[in-house]
């Protein structure tokens, strides 16, 4: 447009130089207006269809511009779909980022709830155990002081924490040297204390090993009472056990004596009557002195036992005691019911190269006694004219224990004395079983598991007979 308009301006200015008309004038100077017409409409159709020509490029320039721009448009809404999707994603990260933060929020202010009341817990649950702690750190400054430290040592918690342990109650047992030793092995250290007698005190030695500030917890318990209340239940089982051997004893001692009085009596009547059976008399005082020499050996073998109760433990083949307490039943057992320890059928089995083990002899020796005396009581009790009462001995090794079975054919132990078998002699507790205290097996049951470390079981049946099984360990 601007090069049309540049041309237009140059025809004018030369056209204003003459005559712009002089071409349309004809020869004798008049104006041919046909020429002017044509001229006129030459230039108009130029000027239109330069026009046209420049509509025609300016629309195909503004539909190619209008595809760029749409291009463009596209690009650019693609751009913004995939920006907003960004963003979206982005934001739901944010909010799943935010809800986790708020999940790990709440997950922490309950964990630090449930801390502090597991603390405050934990910290009422010191300050009211029933004994004395103390926390020190590594340099014995005391960190805990519970209730009980309060009370026994008269010094409150807020006037002990953070001084020295020895400052803060002088009168404490536990010396700088124990804790040190604590410290150094990594283990607990047990200390029995005990004043003049009459106060007993129990103390521990933690070390705090895995904590950032290393230290030790002590605690003191005063177990006064509680040695005072072992030491007479401990008493109490002796005389309990005592009373049942005593008892024994007296059985085994009371038939003979017995015997032997209704012997001298049998002889005074005789004496008085005239004529009177020399040979019968004489039966009557050899049956008086075997039952005297019962008697004695009744007391000597309980003279040996308590003689022999304190000695350290021997080395002996437990074959030999079986066999010494067999001899020995032969001479001090007494049966009420008439049977003679001469008519069971007495037999052994021992498994070969049983080794020696470290025992109390005269104790075992009254555990076999014991058990002998309890079979010639059940065996004495069959009425059956026919039975044949046996009483079966076997001993063997399994790793490092002596296994005896003890069995014979008398009458069964019932389960419900079965319960009461193991049990004291005399106990506080009343009952209504009505198990014979003589038949009782405590003191055999006493030297088994707490002499020698061992285990004692009965299985009794009414087919198989009774079966008593012994468990000592060797070494």
């Amino acid at each position: 447009m601007k090069k049309i308009i540049l041309l237009s301006c140059l025809f004018f200015a030369q056209l204003a130089v003459a005559d712009i008309f002089r071409v349309f004038r004809e020869v004798d100077g008049s104006t041919n207006w046909q020429w002017i017409a044509n001229f006129s409409s030459s230039i108009f159709i130029i000027a239109l269809s330069l026009t046209i020509a420049r509509l025609f490029f300016s629309r195909r320039q503004a539909h190619r511009y209008n595809r760029e721009l749409e291009e463009i448009k596209a690009q650019l809404e693609l751009r913004v779909q995939e920006r907003t999707a960004t963003l979206n994603d982005a934001n739901a990260q944010l909010k799943g980022s935010n809800k986790a933060l708020e999940t790990e929020i709440s997950g922490h202010l309950a964990t630090t709830s449930q801390l502090r009341r597991s603390e405050s817990y934990i910290t009422e649950i010191l300050s009211s155990m029933p004994l004395m702690l103390i926390g020190l750190n590594n340099k014995n400054k005391i960190t805990q002081w519970n209730h009980r430290a309060e009370d026994i040592s008269g010094v409150a918690s807020v006037d002990a924490v953070g001084k020295d342990l020895w400052k803060a109650y002088p009168d404490i047992t536990v010396t700088a040297d124990q804790i040190a030793r604590a410290l150094e092995q990594k283990s607990a250290v047990s200390i029995k204390y005990s004043q003049r007698g009459q106060y007993h005190f129990d103390i521990t030695v933690y070390p705090l090993t895995d904590q950032t500030d290393t230290g030790v917890v002590i605690l003191i318990d005063d177990v006064t009472q509680k040695v005072k209340s072992e030491t007479m239940l401990i008493q109490r089982d002796k005389m309990s056990l005592m009373g049942e051997m005593a008892s024994d004893m007296a059985h085994d001692i009371n038939l003979p004596l017995r015997e032997m009085l209704k012997s001298i009596k049998t002889v005074r009547q005789g004496l008085t009557d005239a004529p009177f059976d020399p040979v019968a008399l004489k039966e009557i005082l050899e049956d008086s002195v075997i039952r005297g020499q019962q008697a004695r050996s009744v007391i000597e073998n309980l003279m040996e036992f308590s003689s022999g109760g304190g000695d350290a433990k021997s080395q002996e083949n437990i074959t030999d005691i079986i066999d010494h307490s067999i001899e020995l039943a032969e001479d001090v057992l007494s049966v009420t019911s008439g049977l003679r320890f001469q008519d069971i059928d007495v037999t052994v089995d021992y498994a070969e190269n049983l080794p020696d083990f470290a025992c109390y002899t005269t104790e075992l020796q009254q555990v076999f006694l014991s058990l002998i005396r309890h079979a010639c009581n059940s065996l004495g009790r069959i009425e059956d004219d026919n039975h044949k009462p046996a009483i079966r001995i076997a001993v063997t090794q399994l790793y490092d224990d002596l296994w005896v079975r003890f069995h014979h054919n008398g009458v069964m132990i019932s389960a419900d004395d079965q319960q009461y078998l193991f049990e004291s002699f005399a106990t506080e507790e009343k009952t209504n079983n009505q198990y014979d205290t003589d038949q009782r097996l405590s003191f055999t049951h006493f030297i088994i598991t707490e002499q020698h470390h061992g285990q004692i079981a009965v299985i009794s049946d009414e087919d198989q007979g009774t079966t008593f099984s012994i468990q000592l360990p060797i070494k």
